[in-house]
Formats: C-alpha cells, sequence, structure tokens
C-alpha cells in the first residue's frame, strides 16, 4: 500500500507540475496573438532568433539547474544529511551567481557575433535574465528536492502571467515612444525599425516576468526558514561535507547537466543558422522575408507543439528526485517501477495530444494565429512535428531517467549524435529539394526519434528496463486514432453549420478527450488504480463509473 501511496504521489506532483506547465505554455499562446498583432511575423522572426542563443546561453549556464540541484539534495535528503541539503543549497547560489554572471555579459558583449542586424540589440536586452533565471533555478530545484512541485508550479505561472502583460506592453509603449505611433509605416525600412523596437520590449518582458517569479519563491523560502533551520539543528548523522567537496559535486553533477541539455536543445540554433543562412544563399531571398517565414514556423507551429510536451517535462522533473533516491539506495526495483509509471503516463497524453494537433492543426492555427497569409504556413508545419511530439516527451523522459540513475554523460553522447545525423539531413532537404521551411520540422522529427532508440538502448542495460509496448503505445494510438476520426468529424460538421473556428474548434477538443477516455478504458489501456493515481483520479473514476466504462 505503501509504495502505490508513492507512485500516486509521483504522478500527483508530475501532474501538478504538468498542469502548470500547460497553463503557462497556454497563456504563452495566448499573448503570442496581441503580440504578433504589434510586431508582426518580422518581429518575431528577430525575437525568435535573439530567443533561440539566449535559451542556449541560458541552458549552458543555468536551465538544468532545477533538475540537477534537486538530485544532489534529493540524495543527502534520502540519508537525512539536512546540513548537507542546506550546504548544497548555498553552493548552488554560488555557482549560479559566478557562472550566470558570466554568462550574461557573455551574451550582451557577443551579441553581434550571435545573430545579425536588428537581432543583435534584441539579444543585448535578453543579457541580464540569464542571471536573474540562475537564482530561480537554484530555489526551485531546492523545493523539487522535497518532492513539492507547488512552489515551481505557481512561480511558473505567475512568470507566464507577468510575461503575457510585459511582453506585450512593453512592446507597444517602446514602438510608441520610439516612433511615435502604432500604424504600420509604408517604408519597408520603417518596417523593419518598428519590427525590431517591437522584438526589444517582448525581450525586456521576458526579463521582468523572471524577476517577478524569482522574488515569489525567494518570499516562500523567507517563509520556511525557520522550519529549515530547526531540522539543520536536529540533524543527527554526524555527516558534514566541506564547502570545497561540495563545490566539487556541484560542478561534477551540474556540468554534465548543464551540457546534455545544451547539446538537446542546441539543433535549434543549428537548424536556425542553416535555414537563414542557406536559403539566402541559394535563393537569395531577402532576409525580412526569410525571418519571417523563421517566424511563422517558430513562433506559431513549434510554440503549439510544445503545449503537450510539457506534460513530459513536468514528469521529468519530478521522477530524477525519485529515481535519484531509489539509486542512491541500491533500489532498482523501485527505480524500475518509477520509470514504467513515468512512461506510460507520459505517453497517455503525448500520443492523443499529437493526434489531436495533426487532425485539428488548420483550425487551431488559424484560431490562435489568424493572419491569412500565414494560417496554411503554420498548419502544415504543425502537421510535419506532430509526430515530433510523442518523439520529444518520450527523449526528455529518456533523458532525466538516465540523468537520475547517474548516467550523467550519456544524454550528451546520445545528443550529439542525433544532432549530427539532423543536422545532415536538414542540409540535404534544403538542398535537394522545395520543401524550405518544412525542412526543419522534418529535421526536429528525425532528431528527436533517434535520441529515443538511443536512451532507450543504455536505459535497458543500466536499469535492466524493458518497456511495455501493448498499454503503453499500442492501446493509446488505437484510442487516439479513434478518437482522431470522430473529432475530424465533429469539427467539420460543426463548422459547415456556424462557419466559426472558436464555436467548431472549443467543443470539437471537448468531444476529443471524452471519446479518448472512454476508447482508452474501453480497450482495457488504463485501470482503475491507474486512473485513482492521476490528478482528479477519483472523479475519473467516478464519472467512467456512471458512464459504466468501469464495472
Amino acid at each position: 500500500m505503501a509504495d502505490n501511496n508513492k507512485k500516486n504521489n509521483f504522478v500527483m506532483q508530475a501532474g501538478i507540475l504538468a498542469a502548470a506547465g500547460i497553463i503557462s505554455r497556454v497563456i504563452g499562446l495566448l499573448y503570442r496573438k496581441p503580440l504578433t498583432s504589434i510586431i508582426h511575423a518580422e518581429g518575431n522572426g528577430y525575437f525568435t532568433a535573439a530567443h533561440n542563443f539566449y535559451a542556449i546561453v541560458l541552458l549552458i549556464s543555468s536551465y538544468s539547474i532545477p533538475s540537477a540541484i534537486s538530485k544532489v539534495i534529493a540524495q543527502k535528503l534520502a540519508v537525512r544529511e539536512y546540513r548537507n541539503a542546506h550546504r548544497i543549497f548555498h553552493c548552488a547560489l554560488l555557482y549560479v551567481t559566478v557562472v550566470g554572471g558570466a554568462a550574461s555579459l557573455l551574451l550582451f558583449f557577443g551579441a553581434g557575433i550571435m545573430v545579425s542586424g536588428p537581432a543583435v540589440p534584441v539579444l543585448k536586452v535578453f543579457a541580464p535574465t540569464v542571471f536573474f533565471s540562475g537564482l530561480l533555478g537554484v530555489l526551485r530545484g531546492y523545493f523539487q528536492a522535497h518532492k513539492t512541485m507547488i512552489q515551481t508550479s505557481v512561480s511558473q505561472i505567475l512568470e507566464q502571467i507577468v510575461n503575457a502583460m510585459a511582453s506585450v506592453g512593453m512592446a507597444a509603449l517602446l514602438i510608441y515612444l520610439l516612433t511615435g505611433t502604432l500604424d504600420m509605416p509604408l517604408l519597408a525600412e520603417d518596417v523593419t525599425t518598428r519590427a525590431m523596437y517591437g522584438a526589444i520590449g517582448s525581450a525586456a518582458g521576458t526579463g521582468i516576468s523572471v524577476v517577478a517569479a524569482l522574488l515569489f519563491v525567494y518570499g516562500i523560502y523567507i517563509l520556511n526558514r525557520k522550519m529549515i533551520r530547526r531540522r539543520i539543528e536536529n540533524d543527527q548523522t554526524g555527516q558534514e561535507d566541506s564547502y570545497g567537496e561540495i563545490i566539487r559535486m556541484i560542478i561534477s553533477v551540474v556540468t554534465p547537466f548543464l551540457l546534455s541539455t545544451a547539446v538537446y536543445n542546441l539543433s535549434t540554433i543549428i537548424n536556425q543558422s542553416i535555414y537563414i543562412r542557406l536559403v539566402q544563399y541559394l535563393k537569395e531571398v531577402e532576409y525580412s522575408i526569410i525571418y519571417a517565414n523563421y517566424g511563422v514556423f517558430s513562433a506559431e507551429a513549434v510554440v503549439i507543439s510544445n503545449i503537450p510536451i510539457a506534460f513530459a517535462s513536468a514528469m521529468a522533473s519530478a521522477m530524477i528526485p525519485q529515481v535519484a533516491q531509489a539509486a542512491a539506495q541500491k533500489n532498482m526495483k523501485a527505480a524500475q517501477d518509477n520509470i514504467s509509471v513515468a512512461v506510460k503516463t507520459t505517453m497517455l497524453i503525448a500520443i492523443p495530444s499529437a493526434v489531436g494537433l495533426f487532425v485539428l492543426a488548420e483550425p487551431v492555427t488559424g484560431l490562435l494565429f489568424p493572419q491569412a497569409a500565414t494560417i496554411e504556413m503554420a498548419s502544415l508545419c504543425l502537421k510535419t512535428l506532430a509526430l515530433s511530439i510523442v518523439f520529444y516527451s518520450l527523449s526528455t523522459l529518456s533523458n532525466s531517467i538516465l540523468q537520475g540513475m547517474g548516467k550523467v554523460n550519456i544524454p550528451i553522447i546520445t545528443s550529439g549524435i542525433s544532432l549530427a545525423v539532423q543536422t545532415a539531413v536538414c542540409v540535404l532537404l534544403l538542398y535537394f529539394t522545395e520543401l524550405d521551411i518544412y525542412s526543419l520540422a522534418i529535421s526536429m522529427t528525425v532528431y528527436s526519434g533517434l535520441i529515443c532508440l538511443l536512451n532507450q538502448i543504455v536505459i535497458r542495460k543500466v536499469a535492466g528496463y524493458r518497456q511495455e509496448l501493448l498499454k503503453t503505445f499500442v492501446i493509446p494510438t488505437l484510442a487516439s486514432g479513434i478518437m482522431g476520426v470522430v473529432v475530424w468529424g465533429v469539427y467539420k460538421g460543426l463548422y459547415m453549420l456556424t462557419s466559426s473556428r472558436l464555436l467548431s474548434v472549443v467543443p470539437s477538443i471537448v468531444v476529443a478527450v471524452c471519446i479518448y477516455f472512454a476508447a482508452l478504458i474501453g480497450c482495457k489501456g488504463v485501470t482503475e488504480e491507474e486512473l485513482r493515481g492521476f490528478p482528479k483520479g477519483h472523479l475519473m473514476v467516478k464519472i467512467a463509473r456512471k458512464c459504466r466504462l468501469l464495472s
């Protein structure tokens, strides 16, 4: 019974973090619409080009700090070394202060090397955000190590709400202050200047949101400081690691985390650079058009496809302390159980999400980004990315499994091999086909799929874990297929009656959830016990019983 409670709590914490991640990404989608109406596709292109390099520097310096810190602190908490756990927390703050500060300076002074043209000042505005993100990451990792995701979840939602308001507000304010109007200018040169100012304002909004989240999480830490001190004073282990030992341990653990995350996400930068430079060289297209197309792909299609992947990211964050503690206690059975629960739960979300977004790609993109000129391109990009949703969810999860088990260098190797293959695929597609921007979507799918395969081979050897296929992959795919057919018919019927995307998409999504839920239970893809382990699981069981899906 205890084991079941642990599993349920594990899934519950991941569910809390996933809900926050999905809410945050939905908020991110909603504010993209007014932001795009202000800065347009060209501004999105400049913002995204700068943001991708900012993201890589952030990844290298601090993005994986929560996962890494939660792992090392969780190992100490597993053996009740509370004093050492808090010492790790202090040393981690020192680490990110030094590394984050250096990364911010690199981003500011190296902006002209990383990007070109109007994207340069946008990247400089991103620079201070890296420093504050590192401090925020340590605080989030500290709470995650204690197996509570509430602080991280609330701070994520707060960060995205502030980001939405600040990004739109700062973009509009900066354009108005520097051009005197929000109207589109007639000259192409003035249009580019306006797009640049809008992108700068949006970048400033990102920094404001990170500071707001940092202040919130620090406030939570202050409120709990007395309890933390009391637990440290009651530490009876007698173990006290020196600060030198802790710093060396942090570097040895954090560095592979950061490198694997950086390599894992480096494909975005490489694809961006290849596409912008190669298309301009091969077709001699103006930069404004290239950036506009890339803005549609990255700021519309990729943003939508990332929403369901948020669940996998949350599951990965929740799982690392669990797997790390099981490994520290040499309990491989517990580690295997956690892996099984995490993979199955993630696939129950990722597979229907991929099918649903493929089927409803055009109406969803049209609803969220109603610019008539970009709907067709954005929806086709989203369809091409659909399979990558499953692969990215699995690869994100498998990376964290390996990191939690102490195999922190393996994700670097598997990501590096996959990166080389996908880069070759991207170049070949751009050179020898007319796929243009869709080459990036295909390359991303190849990249994430290869990582899944390589990671799975290693996990089988390290953990002795063999993936169950029928209930994890086959039945969810079958249920998703049934859902996809029904929801397509429902959407088409409603659109014929209403001629409204909003009145057709929203009911179709509700129908999709109900059909998938019924088909999954009907095909015996999930048990009553597993349902109870999900957030609001008891309510789902009650509904299933009333619908006679469960006996």
